[in-house]
């Protein structure tokens, strides 16, 4: 069924955040700060990946996801969905079945064998495509995936994911040059205002948390 009704999108930030809470798909550690691909240090991890392991919680996300690219990109505006490699693969099979589109996925790179492709399932010229991650930083690694999509002649103008960091400058601008909209449903922030009205974490840890949200190219371990 395709969702149509649901709550507002301070609201849908709300819930998905608690959800990543219960789930244990939220780490703050400022003792033991996480290192990131990038090789900085921060007290903040998001495991999205978990999601596919409650059913419960990921189906109401995934109405969530589908409600969201309804209503910000448009109801008749995509023809396919692209899961990105891996983490996006399942969540966009899952948004395809509720908005009853043909569902693709994107390879980070050519198999390097057979046809050497990048894109596997059936995605044509002129096709509206949205691609669907389970997150998003810096944007970066979307725009391999929107090229890749738009090689095979067809477009793609918008990227769905359940959650954006949204404390580095300049990714949504990043997108939007690209001519890409960013479809998010919640970011840290949100995550940060539903552990403090949960009492999630101690307040020493929520204090170095939104030091670092603040200002994460400058936070260091205490």
């Amino acid at each position: 069924m395709i969702p149509t009704s649901f709550p507002a999108k301070e609201e849908i930030a709300r819930l998905t955040a608690g959800m990543l809470i219960e789930i244990g798909a939220i780490d703050f550690n400022a003792a033991e700060p996480f290192t990131h691909a990038s090789g900085k240090k921060a007290p903040t991890y998001v495991d999205c990946r978990k999601l596919i392991s409650f059913p419960r919680i990921r189906s109401t996300l995934m109405d969530f996801m589908a409600v969201s690219i309804m209503r910000e990109a448009g109801f008749e505006a995509f023809d396919n969905v692209a899961g990105g490699e891996t983490a996006g693969i399942p969540f966009g099979a899952l948004v395809a079945e509720r908005l009853a589109l043909p569902m693709t996925y994107v390879r980070k790179k050519p198999k390097g064998y057979g046809r050497n492709a990048r894109i596997e399932g059936v995605m044509t010229e002129g096709q509206r495509v949205i691609l669907v991650e389970d997150l998003t930083t810096d944007g970066g690694s979307k725009l391999s995936f929107v090229d890749a999509i738009r090689e095979t002649g067809a477009t793609c103008s918008a990227t769905a994911v359940i959650f954006y960091y949204g404390i580095f400058d300049g990714v949504e601008e990043t997108l939007a040059n690209h001519g890409v909209q960013l479809i998010s449903l919640c970011t840290w922030w949100d995550v940060l205002a539903e552990a403090k009205a949960r009492g999630a974490y101690d307040a020493a840890t929520l204090t170095a948390v939104e030091a670092y949200l603040n200002d994460p190219a400058g936070w260091t371990p205490a």
